[in-house]
């Protein structure tokens, strides 16, 4: 076969390949985004890496960001949030709550309907993506005025209620990360150790 042939022979194979992976979006924070410079060892990397040939994982968090419209960084204004429209994702993992629990932003009643507002919205998709819930996973510390309660008795009930509701599936890494202290070096966000584990149950969810 002559050379050019060879290379519009391996493009079109690469083509192929590349639209037939499952395209995953992860939604969330800096517990998704990564806490720092170094990304690299960030939970939706760490998916990406699990979950292997066949997937795409886009990492779609923004720092500081809230489910609440009405939060003081609303996930619906950052670029991330555009992101997943033009990624088209077969699979959206959402985590938010965390930056939600803070004492300035809690409303319990704006954070679901603002949830299901977000779902509704992810549902507008031509992809038709596949949702899946997180419970965000358990606050060490009381940093940034990040309440563990709050997160406990106030976001985690709702988000399973939404999940109940509109028939989702819930990731628990609440519990998935409970007594892991030792993997949250500041109290919230997972170091590489958290952050794999971390990977481990959502992509167990997503094969299941």
């Amino acid at each position: 076969m002559k050379p050019y042939l060879i290379i519009l022979v391996s493009l079109s194979l690469l083509l192929i390949s590349c639209q037939n992976e499952v395209k995953v979006a992860c939604v969330g924070d800096s517990i998704t985004n990564g806490d720092g410079e170094n990304k690299s060892f960030f939970y939706p990397v760490q998916l990406d890496l699990i979950l292997g040939d066949g997937f795409q994982v886009l990492n779609c968090g923004e720092s500081g960001a809230t489910m609440q419209s009405d939060g003081n960084k609303p996930y619906w204004n950052q670029k991330d949030f555009h992101n997943v429209f033009v990624f088209a994702p077969d699979i959206v993992v959402i985590m938010l709550g965390t930056n939600d629990s803070k004492t300035d932003n809690w409303n319990a009643a704006s954070f679901e309907r603002d949830y299901q507002l977000m779902i509704d919205t992810l549902n507008t998709l031509d992809s038709k993506p596949k949702i899946y819930l997180c419970s965000p996973p358990p606050a060490y510390s009381s940093e940034w005025s990040i309440s563990d309660s709050t997160i406990r008795a106030g976001v985690i009930p709702i988000v399973e209620e939404i999940a109940k509701r509109n028939n989702l599936q819930i990731i628990d890494l609440y519990n998935g990360m409970t007594r892991r202290s030792d993997f949250f070096p500041d109290g919230i966000h997972p170091n590489e150790k958290g952050n794999k584990i971390m990977a481990e149950i959502v992509a167990n969810a997503i094969k299941k």
